[in-house]
């Protein structure tokens, strides 16, 4: 099911995104036919994930034209509209990228739009496939082992991420075609359990064996020696392969480095932004309070405190094993940094 799930679909009027808030226990999708609905699903998370915010941005484009021509926009108020779905989540490079190589298509018309648009999804399910089989051969080499393979993973890297197919979990998909998985642990993840919503309802459509473990555990479970190796996504890599990802990733790397197993980051390499030089640059996105001072709702912390929610972490490269593009795997803890091979 998940091999055909599309979460940014063109309706031909409009965009068809897969409200990903109302998973696993609804499937719905919100239509967009303007600008603000757009900025809101990104920043609710209604879409999400670094490809799949970048193929709605590159549809965004083409949402502004549509909008300016019903409500007699000027081209520099319908250019305004542009950025604003551009800088709807600030961490998320894809959404920059894309909605700029769309851009380059402005003065050329809806169609042109529309067209390079597109080609930015066609192009994300092809490097996410060749991702797949690059990362597979990878760990199944580094490994060595001839049994089936058991995964960790954070957050939601699957086809709900992204254009389809998936990046980490389209390695762990990957993997289960070829019959060396065993099994994966799949973190819950905050801030909006992506995992145990998310992934794990991707992974029970595939028949894939799995476990959803909570974010604080994945350290232990590492250390026990019940993992082979980590693949997670990333939402901005810098040049120095410092990796930005859902928060609580850097624990994992952390454990991956101490117990001595591969901790592969997979995305494309319109994740890669070789203009930001490490991880001290990439501006991590701050969310409200309320998602760790409530459960449901409810207030669970003291009137009196105050949540620190920051929804992403960076990984320093030296922990990166491996990452692996749609162009093959850069070994970046021994040096082969994305700035030196990828420009």
């Amino acid at each position: 099911m998940s091999q055909e799930l599309r979460a940014v679909e063109w309706t031909g009027t409009g965009l068809a995104l897969i409200d990903q808030t109302a998973l696993p226990h609804r499937t719905a999708t919100v239509d967009v036919h303007d600008v603000d609905t757009l900025v809101d699903a990104i920043q609710r998370l209604v879409v999400r994930g670094a490809p799949a915010i970048g193929a709605a941005g590159g549809y965004g484009v083409a949402i502004a034209l549509l909008q300016g021509e019903r409500e007699g926009w000027t081209e520099n108020e319908t250019r305004e509209a542009v950025a604003r779905v551009r800088e709807a989540r600030p961490t998320a490079v894809n959404l920059m990228v894309c909605v700029d190589r769309v851009m380059t298509r402005f003065d050329e018309g809806l169609d042109a739009v529309l067209a390079e648009a597109a080609a930015v999804q066609r192009e994300d399910v092809e490097a996410n496939r060749a991702m797949g089989a690059f990362g597979a051969d990878w760990l199944l080499k580094r490994v060595g082992t001839d049994r089936p393979l058991r995964i960790l993973t954070h957050c939601n890297t699957g086809a709900l991420a992204t254009a389809g197919w998936g990046t980490a979990l389209g390695v762990i998909r990957e993997l289960h075609a070829r019959g060396r998985l065993e099994v994966v642990y799949a973190d819950e993840t905050r801030p909006l359990l992506q995992g145990s919503r998310l992934t794990a309802w991707e992974l029970v459509q595939e028949g894939i064996p799995h476990f959803v473990q909570a974010d604080g555990a994945a350290a232990g479970t590492i250390l026990r020696g019940e993992v082979d190796a980590a693949i997670v996504g990333a939402d901005r890599i810098a040049a120095n392969g410092d990796t930005a990802n859902k928060v609580g990733t850097v624990g994992v790397a952390l454990a991956c480095a101490d117990a001595g197993i591969p901790f592969l980051v997979a995305a494309p390499t319109t994740t890669v932004d070789l203009s930001t030089p490490d991880g001290a640059a990439i501006h991590i996105e701050l969310r409200g309070e309320d998602e760790v001072l409530e459960w449901g709702g409810v207030r669970t912390a003291p009137a009196e405190s105050r949540g620190h929610n920051p929804a992403f972490d960076v990984t320093p490269g030296r922990l990166v094993t491996g990452l692996v593009t749609e162009r093959g795997v850069l070994e970046v803890s021994t040096g082969e940094l994305p700035g030196d091979r990828l420009r």
